[in-house]
């Protein structure tokens, strides 16, 4: 199965690996180019909403076919009852037998309801085993992985696909003669095949973030596997539970006892967000605008940012629980209104007639708008929940009437547009309407004629009107020009012209109050016009976003002969406007911020990734931090300056780096299989090498600078021997021994061991140079560890939530100190305890800001900063510790 999904091949794969693979594995037979729209991300939107409508009609597939097999069970029942009572109809006394379990839907059976995980923790459950309904583990030796780790956000809620006993499969827990048990497998049927799904986040990456995730914060149902601690006994260990399947922590020999019944407190030390490296441009556009405070205010991740340049410094609004989506300024400059994705905690998007009200606890998790003050970053108003569905995609505030009407446009299949009244203390929806099937990408008051609206996307451009409490619609109308596939965006002339450009490079004037075009300013550009902005002095610039030029008109639509072009580096041009003085705001699709004046030089502000981070390592002896990335891009960051050092393009994407002990040069692992050390005073590739090719899940150097460790995707550890002051690299041997991929590494402080964890929770350790198991616990409990990655250990143990899968954290990182641990979540949360972590469910101090799994984080050598980096939402974040 390479690039088709079909509904009837569903039933035959295994029910652990289905979530997986239908959204790891399907392809719909065709690929974005990479053009001007790949640019724009509209072709990878209308992938994705593709892509929804199909997995959404296979599960309604596979729920037919469930319930065809309950049936078939029902009806053999009953033919087995009747069988019963033919044979008994002769003796009056036979009773009738007792009401039948069918085969498809599992009987309850009667089992204690565990009112703490800590109750018999040392029995198997009386329960029967579940599949977790969230993502399905690593198969052994194969690429299968979880959610997380093959960089994609993508699986759809198991419970919903198998319903009843289909996927409920007994599992047989079985301990190795190792350090840990070995992986528990499910009782597949004879009939089933594994099935290796690929590597394919590109596929879903435009789909907001509610789709992406497909897991929920809510506490898991009762049937899922329990988190359960027990009292350390003569073997002195804590056995954990994930997915039902017992971890044995071993804990140090001094610690005769732990009270696990008790709560640790959280640490004394708190966070602080100082700064957000990153602006969302790949995908967003109207998000950069220029405040009368002097700052700019732009959003990455669910936070919105307001950065003064001349300053250097950063304020944050944090109101949001996911993506931010898009950005609106209020005619008196001060009250801002932002729209947001539905969040972690919410998978549908609107809330369906009948339904009960939406509870208190879980109203932030929708999509909806928040109206709020700039000056103090307090929330004023929060308008729509239950309202929009999946997403808020574009509003604007009314200007005539001085802002007290807000209009918003929401990414359902109708692209449903509501107008609200905000003059009140409570505002108030005043009507709403289908305004289109298609994208609908813009929606702008006009600034001259009240109640008149102008929305602009996909093959459209509309004229609307407000009147007596309902929308009327006129359509743009192209007459002899060529009608576009999409209007990209729409500007406002000092006379109430309406200027649009789309994605034929072309420049269309609409009169004001008129649906026709009255002038047309063809070839602009090459490729599509992503934004259209008209200065103070009347002057009209335009952005490209293909060919990167930046053009200047004057108010007569002619071209002044003024024009620059952007770097390739950062990208094409997203989003043009006015800044301090005659400067000119840019926002890149290389999620870039711009400024400077079109004649002169435009200078970078704000830089960033524009695809999945996860590779994070900070200097052992600076302020400074390295981050990699899927956008093949390193870059070296400066925490004190806040700015990007020097940067590297490499020629694969990379997925994890490691400093040299003196940092005079940096190991960074690929998604291939090769892996690569750069100098970083010449920026220089060193050396390279490749082993197997499967990504460098994890790179790590022992403490004395002797090796260099590489786990990877392919279930083995690759250890070599570093010389020369970590120019020479020659390999000692592997490790071999895990049944899945390896995801967390962690040297001794003498650089004799190594430990390990691995997709399917596993704890080995290793003997390096001999590259073989250490399975003496005596010889490992007592060690003093140089870092402290691992997920799995006795002094991070309390890191994982009640109904943890395994994948729920995807990283920590102790202090330099050894008074913290901090660990990076899959539901867009850093988090803070007290080190050593060995408690169950230790107290801790929770942090948002992202929007995506949090996919790494890193102190600074000097523990006075945390570094955080976010999978989907491609921002860093990084946290003041005070």
């Amino acid at each position: 199965m390479e690039n088709h999904l079909s509904a009837s091949c569903l039933d035959s794969l295994p029910s652990t690996q289905v979530c997986s693979t239908e959204c790891s594995s399907i392809d719909f037979g065709f690929h974005v180019s990479d053009d001007k729209d790949v640019l724009d991300g509209l072709l990878s939107q209308d992938h994705g909403e593709l892509c929804q409508r199909v997995l959404c009609l296979e599960k309604k597939v596979q729920q037919q076919e469930d319930e065809i097999i309950c049936l078939k069970s029902a009806l053999a029942d009953v033919i087995r009852r009747l069988g019963q009572v033919e044979a008994t109809k002769a003796q009056s006394s036979s009773a009738l037998p007792s009401k039948p379990n069918f085969r498809g839907t599992p009987t309850r059976r009667a089992e204690k309801a565990y009112s703490s995980p800590l109750d018999n923790a040392h029995i198997t459950p009386n329960k029967r085993p579940t599949t977790p309904t969230h993502r399905s583990a690593a198969s052994p030796r194969t690429n299968t992985p979880s959610k997380k780790w093959s960089s994609m956000s993508n699986s759809l809620d198991s419970s919903t696909l198998h319903r009843d006993g289909q996927a409920n499969k007994p599992v047989e827990l079985k301990a190795s003669k190792g350090v840990e048990p070995k992986s528990s497998k499910p009782v597949e049927p004879k009939s089933s095949k594994p099935v290796e799904t690929k590597r394919t986040s590109k596929s879903f990456e435009r789909q907001s973030s509610n789709e992406r995730r497909g897991k929920r914060g809510s506490k898991p149902r009762s049937r899922d596997p329990e988190w359960r601690a027990a009292q350390l006994k003569e073997e002195g260990y804590v056995k954990i539970y994930l997915r039902g399947r017992a971890i044995n922590l071993y804990a140090p020999t001094s610690v005769e006892n732990v009270d696990v019944t008790s709560v640790a407190d959280p640490p004394s030390e708190k966070l602080q967000l100082e700064w957000v490296y990153g602006y969302r441009g790949r995908d967003c556009r109207s998000n950069l605008y220029y405040l009368s405070t002097g700052e700019i205010i732009y959003f990455a991740a669910a936070a919105v940012v307001l950065h003064n340049v001349e300053e250097n410094t950063q304020r944050h609004y944090l109101g949001h629980t996911d993506d931010v989506k898009c950005l609106a300024i209020h005619p008196d400059q001060v009250r801002v209104a932002t729209g947001q994705v539905a969040g972690h905690d919410q998978k549908e998007g609107k809330r369906k007639a009948g339904k009960k009200d939406i509870p208190d606890a879980d109203k932030d998790h929708w999509p909806h708008v928040r109206i709020w003050d700039t000056m103090n970053l307090n929330t004023l108003h929060v308008i729509g929940i239950g309202d929009f569905d999946k997403a808020v995609s574009c509003l604007s505030f009314s200007r005539l009437d001085g802002g007290n009407q807000l209009v918003v446009v929401d990414d359902a299949n109708d692209h449903v547009m509501s107008v609200w009244d905000l003059s009140k203390s409570h505002p108030k929806k005043i009507t709403e309407t289908k305004s289109s099937t298609e994208p609908v990408l813009a929606a702008e008051f006009h600034p001259l004629e009240k109640g008149n609206i102008i929305t602009c996307g996909k093959g459209q451009i509309s004229f609307w009107t407000l009147e007596g409490g309902s929308l009327a619609k006129k359509t743009g109308i192209f007459d002899k020009h060529d009608k576009p596939k999409f209007v990209l965006c729409v500007a406002f002339a000092e006379n109430g012209d309406v200027i649009s450009g789309d994605s034929n490079g072309n420049i269309f004037i609409w009169p004001k109050g008129n649906n026709r075009i009255s002038k047309a300013i063809e070839g602009v550009h090459e490729g599509g016009i992503f934004s259209v902005c008209v200065m103070k002095d009347g002057t009209l610039l335009s952005g490209g976003g293909k060919d990167r030029k930046i053009v200047q008109f004057d108010s007569s639509y002619t071209k002044t002969g003024v024009e620059t072009e952007i770097p390739e580096n950062f990208g094409g041009v997203r989003m043009l406007n006015q800044g301090k003085g005659g400067m000119v705001l840019v926002g890149t699709t290389r999620n870039c911020i711009l400024q400077g004046t079109v004649d002169l030089q435009l200078n970078p502000i704000v830089q960033g990734h524009m695809d999945e981070l996860w590779g994070l390592a900070s200097h052992p002896s600076q302020h400074q931090f390295m981050t990699s990335g899927s956008d093949k891009q390193v870059h070296m960051w400066d925490s004190m300056s806040r700015s990007v050092v020097w940067s590297k393009e490499l020629s694969d994407p990379a997925h994890s780096c490691s400093f040299y002990p003196d940092a005079s040069v940096v190991a960074i692992g690929t998604e291939t299989g090769r892996w690569l050390v750069l100098d970083c005073e010449t920026h220089e590739i060193v050396t390279s090498h490749t082993d197997g090719n499967e990504q460098i899940e994890c790179a790590l150097y022992s403490p004395d600078g002797k090796y260099l460790a590489l786990g990877s995707r392919d279930n083995h550890i690759y250890i070599y021997e570093v010389t020369e002051g970590g120019k020479k690299y020659s390999r000692i041997g592997k490790c071999s021994g895990h049944s899945s991929f390896v995801t967390h590494l962690d040297w001794s402080t003498d650089g004799v061991y190594l430990c390990s964890n691995s997709g399917d929770y596993e704890v080995l350790y290793w003997k390096v140079p001999a590259c073989k198991q250490e399975t003496s616990i005596s010889a490992v409990r007592d060690l003093e560890w140089a870092t402290g990655n691992c997920t799995l250990t006795f002094n991070a143990a309390g890191v994982w939530p009640e109904g943890a899968d395994g994948t729920d954290v995807n990283n920590v990182c102790r202090s330099n100190n050894k008074k913290i641990l901090a660990s990076a979540d899959d539901f867009g949360k850093v988090n803070l305890y007290q080190y050593p972590c060995c408690q169950p469910k230790a107290k801790k101090h929770v942090y948002k800001g992202h929007s995506s799994h949090v996919t790494n984080v890193s102190f600074l050598f000097d523990d006075s900063r945390l570094l955080s980096t976010g999978g989907r939402d491609m921002s860093i974040m990084q946290w003041q510790v005070v």
